[in-house]
């Protein structure tokens, strides 16, 4: 089963200390080596991005930073594993590198099954 993995927080988190950055290279080296992680990847500010959206007939597109959101996909991760709780440990351990390394870090990761028809 492979599962989507969005990591979510406030950008007012600040700056990601270089220490997350080093556990989560190790994350991704132990998930390549192991199979489970097929692809992962950080993403720019809010500033960079943009939203289109539609809604009573109308579609229209804001441009960022969207200050309005209390959180907002940082990063993400597509994992394959054998069960549903195999998914969710591997979101617990990315949890943990943010409280081990990150004091006052405020967020969370959304688990999503990927539809395979």
């Amino acid at each position: 089963m492979r599962y989507l993995c969005m990591m979510k927080s406030s950008e007012s988190n600040g700056e990601t200390p270089p220490a997350v950055y080093e556990a989560m290279a190790e994350y991704d080296r132990w998930g390549r080596a192991n199979g489970v992680l097929l692809d992962s990847r950080g993403l720019l500010p809010s500033e960079t991005g943009a939203i289109i959206s539609l809604a009573d007939g109308d579609i229209k597109a804001v441009d960022g930073p969207f200050t309005e959101a209390k959180e907002l996909v940082g990063g993400y991760a597509v994992i394959e594993v054998g069960t549903r709780e195999e998914a969710l440990e591997l979101g617990r351990r990315l949890m943990q590198i943010h409280k081990d390394f990150w004091p006052g870090f405020v967020g969370s990761v959304e688990i999503r099954q990927i539809a395979e028809f």
